[in-house]
Parts: structure tokens; sequence; C-alpha cells
């Protein structure tokens, strides 16, 4: 992950933030830069922000990319930081992509998200939204639902102001971090790109990765 993250044109500098001193050890064995945070974070983005504030000015705008998603495409990060400087009226940015069947739409599991017409947030939901009143017209080209692909981009004085606020009802209810910055009234700019990178949530899930990753190294 952190190599992917590197590879970004836009990105100038990469930290891994981490409360677990063999995630220190593995990252600063590399080469890698890791910062150790307390380990009563609730969020990555409780985390990162603590990390943030001591950068100081030095950067106006931080990233949060997860770890668990190593084969992300450097191209999603550089797009990442593009829309947030596209879009100077928002204080966050993320990514979507367009699911490419239903059934994966129809997942809790797999986040939804609405756009208006300006490529801001509407809502976020692990709901089937927008819903479909006419779904059995639709083709498999005409597919409305947009996958949230869960990277962010943050002006670093909103970031720290984010951190300090409560949980809102609609974060609650859904589990969904980001609901919180829309219901304090903030906008979120969301940019496109062709797919999501596969995530890495089960033991599975990683045997999967290593097993791809072997093929690739071959090639």
């Amino acid at each position: 992950m952190y190599d992917r993250v590197t590879a970004a044109r836009l990105v100038d500098r990469v930290i891994v933030a981490t409360d677990d001193e063999r995630i220190l050890r593995a990252v600063r064995g590399f080469g890698g830069h890791a910062e150790m945070t307390r380990g009563d974070h609730a969020t990555g983005t409780d985390r990162i922000a603590e990390v943030a504030a001591e950068l100081g000015e030095e950067f106006d705008t931080v990233l949060n990319v997860q770890g668990d998603e190593p084969e992300l495409e450097p191209g999603s990060v550089d797009r990442l930081v593009e829309v947030i400087r596209e879009h100077r009226d928002c204080s966050v940015a993320t990514l979507a992509c367009r699911f490419r069947q239903r059934k994966d739409a129809e997942s809790p599991n797999n986040v939804k998200v609405v756009l208006d017409g300006q490529g801001r947030a509407l809502y976020f939901s692990r709901s089937l939204v927008p819903y479909a009143r006419d779904a059995e017209q639709l083709s498999a080209e005409a597919c409305p639902w947009l996958l949230h692909v869960g990277i962010y981009a943050y002006r670093r004085n909103f970031l720290l102001k984010l951190a300090n606020m409560a949980a809102t009802p609609l974060e609650r209810l859904e589990k969904l971090e980001q609901l919180r910055v829309l219901e304090n009234g903030y906008a979120i700019a969301v940019g496109l790109v062709d797919r999501a990178a596969i995530g890495v949530d089960t033991p599975e899930d990683y045997a999967a990765f290593v097993e791809r990753y072997k093929r690739s190294a071959k090639c």
C-alpha cells in the first residue's frame, strides 16, 4: 500500500499513522515514514488528524488512504488530489465508480453515493440509492448506482475541526463517518474513476491478494 501511494505523481509525502509497534517497525524497516499515534482513536480520520496537527502548516491538504487496498491505482490517488484542487469550495474530496452489476449495488457492504449536478455528494448510504421505481426498464449500461471508493482528501484545517465534531445521527445510523461532514453542512466533492480496488478485509481476501500478486510478479 505504501508503494502504491508513493507512486502517485501528486503526493509529496507518505506517512503511515499507526498505534501498533509491529506496523511501525515494519514500515521503518523498509525505509518508510511511520508515526506512532494514541491507541484510543475511534476512526482513521481521528488518527490522521493527530499526525496532521503535528505537521503544522507545511501541508494544506491531507489524504486518508487506508491500508487495506494494496491494489489501489496510483492514478486514483492523483485523481483525488485533482478533485480537491478543482473544487475550491469543498473541504473534503473522495472518489466513486459505477457498479457493473445490480447485485453488487444491493449489498450493504458496498456504500453508495448520490451526486448533485456539480459533482458533490448529496448522500451516502448502505441502502440502494437512488431508488429506481422502474428498475425493470434499466439496461446494464444504464445502471445509475455509484460505489463509494473510500479514500479522502481534506483541507488540513478542516480535518482538525472534523476530528473534534461529535458523531451525528445519520452517521450513527448508517455507520458511515462521512455523513458527519454532510450533516454539519460541509460539501464533499466526488471524482469518478474507472474502478475500485479490491479490499482486503478477511484472511481469505489476503490469501487471494497474495496469489494475484505472485502471478503479476511472474509476468
